[in-house]
């Protein structure tokens, strides 16, 4: 383990007033007793028999560092394995081979987590250094940061954060550089997934006169009639009508094929989904395995989709404008788009790219005056409407692609106040039902 660069050597903090720089071992003053500490420095075997260099310091003696170093060489090699790794060190390279194996959202998500909190928070430390009180400083600092909007983190996005960390430290478990996480005693505060509220006339009122908003509301029959009646007209009508009352996410909408709809069977099939990734659009395989499904029709939307896409056949033109092929290699990458097939483009038969339709659906909610709902709102809308129209949940769950039932029922199953008033009625009737037979039944007894 150990080769010829094992030195131990001395240095201090001071700078040079000139240039500002750290003198570190060119200080004159180093020969003087009790200026500066003592350093080491030892090669290690790392990742793939691969040789790193391991460095300790702040000793007040030179044989302090050298006791220290052959304890380290004397002890586990992953100890000191370990030490040759500093946070940002590791991340960049466990990032660098895990990229290949994995989406590049989940990649972007990774890189963006790493950037902008990891490194900064830990990339100093050694991964021999990063224990459970030193993780958990961290991230409690993390739960006091703002953001730019003056609002705390939100405790999801922390999770993401630690799940990102999790996976970096168990890549590092597995290549013999630690032996246990240090995040197993790590506490969070717990995410809190908002419960999506309907925008009731109170409601309404309220948000009219404060500016209020619940964080996830759903729009009541009236209000999402009035939207769909609003939009009748607008060239991405089909699209808004897919994700109100089917559930869509946005991404899989905006890839939709047009040999996706089978118009004779009133089936879309769902296959693919486009994510906006720096510098591009990446079509690809949908969240999970579970998104990938084939979801009924009413006769309606599958006339207006049937109609949108012969429109789309006639109209997209054969050859894409110049601007179009110069950002083709940015803008229609992955395996899953098809060239002058997407049923929902803009007008010169670019791929619509997911944000636009959520600054586009802003814009048409502000013209039709309607309460304010985020796009993704209108998935838990439709959730809403097939719940008050008597669908079975297993159904839901299939409609909306989620892997788990629990999901759709903690989630996306919030209640029309319509549907809870006949609710409650239904159960008042039965108990007086059962009442007045009871009585019957007595009466009869007496006589």
């Amino acid at each position: 383990m150990t080769g010829n660069r094992d030195i131990v050597y001395k240095r201090c903090g001071c700078s040079d007033q000139a240039t500002g720089r750290q003198l570190s071992g060119r200080c004159p003053r180093l020969a003087e007793p009790g200026h500066g500490s003592w350093y080491y420095a030892v090669q290690v075997s790392t990742v793939g028999g691969r040789k790193a260099r391991y460095r300790r310091g702040g000793f007040p003696t030179p044989d302090a560092a050298r006791a220290a170093r052959g304890g380290l060489l004397e002890g586990p090699d992953d100890l000191a394995a370990a030490g040759a790794w500093t946070g940002a060190r590791w991340l960049r390279h466990w990032l660098k081979v895990a990229e290949p194996n994995l989406r590049p959202a989940t990649v972007c998500g990774y890189r963006d987590h790493i950037n902008r909190y990891l490194i900064p928070g830990l990339g100093r430390n050694t991964l021999a250094d990063l224990d459970s009180r030193r993780l958990q400083a961290f991230f409690d600092l993390l739960a006091r940061q703002r953001t730019r909007h003056g609002t705390p983190l939100a405790a999801a996005t922390i999770d993401r954060v630690r799940a990102t960390l999790r996976s970096a430290l168990n890549a590092a478990i597995r290549e013999g550089l630690i032996t246990t996480s240090p995040l197993a005693h790590v506490r969070l505060a717990r995410p809190v997934r908002p419960h999506p509220v309907i925008w009731t006339d109170e409601r309404v009122a309220a948000w009219r006169r404060d500016g209020i908003r619940p964080p996830v509301a759903v729009w009541t029959l009236r209000q999402l009639i009035a939207f769909l009646a609003g939009v009748e007209h607008d060239r991405l009508a089909g699209l808004w009508w897919l994700i109100a009352l089917r559930g869509l996410r946005r991404g899989e909408a905006a890839a939709l094929h047009r040999d996706d709809l089978d118009s004779a069977a009133g089936e879309l099939t769902i296959a693919r989904q486009l994510n906006a990734l720096p510098g591009q659009l990446y079509c690809g395989p949908p969240k999970s395995q579970a998104s990938n499904r084939t979801i009924a029709l009413d006769e309606a939307c599958t006339r207006r989709l049937a109609d949108h896409a012969g429109r789309q056949d006639t109209g997209t033109p054969s050859h894409p404008p110049a601007r179009q092929r110069r950002g083709d290699a940015r803008t229609r990458t992955g395996p899953g788009w098809r060239e002058g097939q997407a049923m929902f483009t803009y007008a010169d038969g670019r791929p619509i790219r997911p944000e636009y339709l959520t600054h586009r659906f802003r814009q048409l909610t502000r013209q039709l005056d309607l309460p304010p709902v985020r796009l993704h709102d209108l998935r838990h809308g439709a959730a809403t409407l097939a719940l008050a129209s008597h669908a079975d949940l297993k159904v839901i769950q299939q409609m909306l692609g989620h892997s788990s039932i629990v999901t759709t029922a903690d989630t996306y199953t919030s209640v029309l106040p319509e549907t809870a008033h006949r609710s409650a009625q239904a159960t008042a009737d039965m108990i007086t039902e059962a009442a007045r037979s009871v009585r019957g039944t007595v009466r009869g007894d007496q006589t």
